[in-house]
């Protein structure tokens, strides 16, 4: 159907809903709609999130501190979006920002707060001291693709995958204008990983950590089922990192933590150890 040509307002009021998966948590104000404190489970590291590409980030992290040895043991609560717990009392204390995922750290003195997934990312690298590189120009360089992707994948998850899959009603010019700049976004990572094994350069980082549930998950089909849409065969060097990438053991464990969707081995609303993870996927098929 043709969009009706829309003329806005002087001063533009609340009073619809803006459509789509998400319209009934979707507010013009901040703070806390109900009250609720957040559950505290036994480990030092408390995370408060769900398994979209953004909490799962954290928890692939933590999946592959603990396959190094790490003592980074975690409790994953689910912080349920489509429900609104972003806007209980408890995580808006934690994040005033109501947006997942939302940790701390109880390994302290004085306990750690953090938001953002970057910001989780970077203090989880430098406590543990790995999968972010210790020379000035490596660590740069890897800053420097973790600030893209921060940078970068609203426009994949809130621009195209919003008008692409979420809203029942496509329209042309918004999902034109978005496949645009994802497959830019394709075609800037396609070059970079056309001579580096990994973004940072030939080290495995947080980089890749925070970019592969976004764009990673994108190519190889397993979020907006946009793969032929945007032709990703085109970007073979990002096909093939991606492809790597989720052969790791850790990312494969990860990536099914707080989530609530897709096939039954790939949802673990909870983790409390590992062997809830491991339980889950026992069901996996083999290959």
């Amino acid at each position: 159907m043709v969009a009706e040509k829309y003329t806005p307002p002087k001063v533009w009021t609340f009073d619809k809903e803006n459509g789509g998966a998400w319209a009934g948590t979707n507010q013009p104000v901040s703070g806390a709609t109900h009250e609720k404190i957040l559950a505290v489970g036994n480990h030092p590291i408390q995370l408060y999130s769900m398994g979209t590409p953004n909490g799962q980030k954290i928890t692939i992290l933590l999946e592959e501190l603990l396959a190094l040895g790490k003592d980074a043991e975690y409790d994953a609560h689910l912080v349920s979006i489509r429900e609104g717990t972003q806007f209980s009392s408890g995580f808006v204390e934690l994040n005033p920002n109501s947006k997942i995922p939302a940790m701390v750290d109880y390994s302290t003195d004085t306990p750690v707060e953090v938001f953002e997934s970057g910001s989780i990312l970077l203090y989880l690298a430098d406590k543990y001291q790995a999968f972010l590189p210790t020379s000035i120009n490596q660590r740069t360089t890897a800053l420097n693709w973790l600030f893209w992707l921060q940078g970068s994948a609203p426009y994949l998850g809130g621009g195209f995958g919003h008008f692409y899959y979420y809203i029942d009603e496509k329209y042309e010019y918004p999902i034109d204008r978005f496949t645009m700049e994802v497959k830019r976004q394709l075609d800037v990572l396609d070059k970079r990983l056309a001579n580096n094994r990994y973004l940072a350069g030939d080290e495995y980082s947080i980089a890749d950590i925070a970019t592969w549930p976004w764009y990673g998950n994108l190519v190889l089909n397993n979020s907006y089922e946009a793969a032929e849409f945007l032709a990703v065969h085109e970007y073979k060097n990002v096909v093939r990192w991606a492809t790597e990438i989720s052969q790791r053991e850790a990312v494969q464990r990860g990536r099914i933590v707080n989530r609530t969707f897709g096939e039954e081995w790939e949802q673990l609303a909870e983790r409390h150890s590992a062997a809830d993870i491991d339980e889950v996927l026992k069901n996996k098929p083999k290959d």
